[in-house]
């Protein structure tokens, strides 16, 4: 019995690495974290980033992020954002980048999902959303 959770387990971690990461992380500066299916490691340059991955900065801290279709992220201290959702298949029509905010600072900067279908791109907050329209936006979510 023990054997099969085993390898359960061995098979999820295995089909969480086979996951085509949809961007990684550009720059850290002092401590920021990235959990994936659970799996929280110290972020550093080469980190990827899967679709549901949860970035987190810490006091004095700052992450900066590249998307498969250059968007740019760049976070403050006291940051957490989720990526909800991201698909980049221009070729097949298929784009979306949906992000949860939870607190923080991000300065966005739009890649190819924004330039060919704006509408594709939202950011979620405790209290809105931001649907992208243009090419950078500033935003700051205070904890509730």
């Amino acid at each position: 019995m023990s054997a099969g959770l085993l390898c359960l387990a061995l098979a999820s971690t295995a089909s969480a690495m086979e996951k085509a990461p949809v961007g990684h992380v550009k720059t850290v500066k002092g401590v920021a974290t990235v959990t994936t299916d659970g799996q929280v490691v110290k972020a550093q340059p080469g980190t990827p980033l899967h679709q549901g991955s949860a970035l987190s900065t810490q006091a004095g801290s700052s992450l900066g992020v590249v998307f498969g279709d250059n968007t740019i992220m760049s976070f403050g201290p006291n940051t957490s954002l989720t990526v909800e959702e991201y698909m980049y298949e221009p070729s097949a029509g298929k784009l979306r980048l949906g992000a949860r905010m939870g607190k923080g600072t991000l300065n966005y900067v739009s890649g190819g999902i924004a330039k060919l279908q704006p509408e594709a791109v939202s950011v979620k907050t405790p209290t809105g959303m931001i649907g992208v329209r243009g090419t950078q936006f500033l935003l700051k979510v205070d904890e509730e």
